[in-house]
């Protein structure tokens, strides 16, 4: 399947995204918003503490290539002209929070796809090993993402994108039955 062929589907209650020409549904528990609310908020309130700090947004629709329509989790945009049209570019920011049906994606073919497409900066939240894998490129324009950490407890999530935002990734995961 193409990406035009995917996104001239008709729009259900269910989360999918495109992978490799392959529609694949994710089928979320219910940590998986508990922390996607959670550095939602986050994220929300480094951008409403300041004019200019750009947008967020919960899934939503990210054109990688011809074969590739993903949703990251929550994703963020320094800049943007319309909010009422498709993205017109790969987002600044992608967050990928574990679900048991889409790991494997995550951490693989996804990954690669958003290396490709020039994503700056991809956060992969592990709820199992309560962590947070970062990649990122160590400057723009760089080739790959040059940069990995993986962060967790007292460690602070921090992005060079954004400036003054600090997470503890212990508070992410912070009191979750």
């Amino acid at each position: 399947m193409t990406a035009a062929e995917y996104i001239a589907l008709p729009v259900d209650d269910r989360w999918r995204e495109l992978i490799d020409g392959v529609v694949v549904v994710n089928d979320p528990v219910p940590i998986h918003a508990i922390i996607q609310v959670r550095l939602g908020a986050a994220l929300q309130n480094w951008i409403d503490a300041a004019t200019g700090r750009g947008f967020a947004a919960t899934p939503t629709d990210v054109d990688i290539d011809e074969h590739n329509v993903f949703a990251p989790d929550l994703l963020w945009v320094a800049h943007l002209r319309s909010a009422r049209e498709r993205l017109p570019k790969i987002p600044d920011l992608c967050v990928e929070i574990r679900s048991p049906s889409t790991w494997r994606y995550d951490v693989g073919t996804k990954l690669g796809h958003y290396r490709d497409a020039g994503l700056k900066e991809l956060w992969l939240v592990d709820t199992i090993a309560e962590s947070v894998i970062v990649q990122r490129r160590s400057k723009p324009g760089a080739p790959d993402f040059d940069v990995a950490l993986e962060l967790r407890g007292d460690e602070q999530l921090t992005s060079p994108q954004l400036p003054g935002f600090a997470l503890r990734v212990a508070d992410i995961f912070e009191d979750i039955p």
